[in-house]
């Protein structure tokens, strides 16, 4: 794929669903459907192994339907570029079911599965409210990302599932289960970031704020031995702060610094520890145009318009590369970004752009943030799993003396014994899994592989 072709958007809408449509029937068996064409995720790069689809049209259908079903899988928005979702049996989506519902007295807000970012943000603020933190691509769903861990960036900002303060899913035996934050503690942090093995998520309660505006800029080329001496100075510079850099020069293509407007006074410096203000919008691979990307040059937006690094209302048919990411604990950043420099002429010839990010830590059982800061190493790169897979352990062995975790929803070569001595609540999460789902309903492949060995 070239350059050029990165994220490219052939639709303008955030909701529409991206999966075949079901007919209306009245058994699980009936509402079965076989797609015309193979179903794959959003990367192209995985075709799922069934093409038994169901998608009801209510809480009580998806219950009957998981109690009936001997296999299923809950299916997200599909922006997972490995097999965490894929079943060889069924797959359930519940993208038919979108309802937001606001409690003012709380500060809270509840959605159903279906929901995602570009729905909800848009949402929250016409409302006069926010969300803590987005990912760089809006259109994932609410409950997809909280499963799987994914974040945004901010030295002071946790990642997307620590919003949430309860949660409900759907057991092996078709019963809601739900637990929360202030009555179900330890519990609690083991089931959000849940992998989807606990269940089907139907629903989710997250915190909310005010709503705010933000504001961001970009800073071209800088010096490697400015991050090095002062990294910590340099990603706690705005609310949130992403570094992009292809490794191939002693120097950061880009910073990207998001700030509150209320935290920022005059105009930005035209020179950032030696990197120099962009004049123009730009993309995190400066080659291609900006237009797909949320405005830069210090205009003030509302803060779901600028926290992430694309824009809302154009949303990608597709993304033709793949992605690996790797979490450290903050306290490693530069020695990290050393060992992953020593590689640069190995990851040229496959990367299209890193980004680099920091965020604070959580207590969720399964997440790479748990209990520690964290910098998040990302590669975006060409789809040549061939050569990628030698790439990726050479990655993860530069990064071993750190403690390094992947993202569960990313490319990752690590074996299950490296896996398993990187999370010290495992045996905690392997019990919670036996005891909301003691037959393996909602057991595939890669949780056998990677979590339930």
């Amino acid at each position: 794929m070239e350059k050029r072709a990165f994220l490219k958007t052939t639709s303008a809408t955030v909701i529409g669903s991206l999966l075949t449509p079901l007919i209306s029937c009245n058994t699980p068996q009936e509402q079965q459907t076989v797609s015309q064409e193979a179903r794959k995720n959003w990367a192209g790069n995985l075709t799922y192994s069934t093409d038994q689809l169901y998608e009801p049209a209510s809480v009580e259908e998806a219950q009957e339907m998981v109690k009936s079903l001997d296999k299923v899988k809950a299916l997200g928005t599909r922006h997972c570029f490995n097999n965490i979702a894929d079943s060889k049996v069924n797959q359930l989506s519940l993208q038919k079911l979108t309802q937001i519902s606001i409690d003012e007295d709380a500060n809270t807000v509840t959605v159903d599965a279906g929901v995602n970012y570009g729905l909800l943000s848009p949402y929250l603020h016409e409302r006069g409210y926010a969300l803590h933190n987005l990912a760089s691509l809006p259109h994932i769903s609410v409950a997809g990302a909280c499963a799987t861990a994914t974040h945004g960036s901010g030295v002071n900002n946790g990642n997307l599932p620590s919003a949430v303060k309860a949660i409900e899913f759907i057991s092996a035996n078709g019963e809601l289960v739900k637990l929360s934050r202030e009555a179900d503690g330890d519990k609690f942090n083991g089931a959000v970031v849940n992998l989807g093995a606990l269940g089907v998520v139907t629903h989710l309660t997250l915190d909310i704020q005010p709503t705010f505006k933000m504001r961001q800029e970009v800073y071209l080329s800088l010096p490697v031995a400015q991050l090095e001496e002062h990294f910590d100075e340099i990603m706690s510079a705005g609310y949130s702060v992403s570094l992009f850099t292809d490794w191939k020069t002693d120097q950061v293509n880009q910073v990207w610094i998001k700030r509150k407007v209320d935290d920022t006074k005059g105009d930005a410096e035209a020179e950032f520890y030696g990197a120099r203000l962009a004049d123009r919008d730009v993309h995190p691979i400066i080659e291609i145009s900006a237009e797909n990307c949320t405005q830069q040059m210090g205009i003030a937006g509302p803060w779901y318009e600028r926290m992430p690094h694309f824009r809302m209302d154009f949303t990608p048919s597709s993304g033709t590369e793949l992605q690996a990411e790797y979490f450290v604990p903050r306290q490693h950043a530069v020695a990290a970004f050393q060992a992953v420099q020593t590689l640069k002429d190995q990851i040229a010839p496959l990367l299209m752009i890193s980004e680099i990010r920091t965020i604070a830590a959580d207590d969720f059982w399964m997440s790479p943030c748990y209990q520690q800061d964290s910098v998040a190493f990302h590669f975006t790169c060409e789809q040549d799993w061939e050569n990628l897979q030698h790439l990726l352990p050479k990655i993860e062995e530069a990064l071993q003396p750190y403690g390094v975790r992947p993202h569960w929803g990313k490319m990752f070569t690590m074996s299950p014994d490296r896996l398993a001595s990187l999370y010290p609540k495992l045996t905690e999460f392997r019990n919670l899994v036996k005891e909301y789902d003691p037959q393996g309903k909602f057991s595939n492949a890669y949780l056998q592989r990677n979590i339930l060995v």
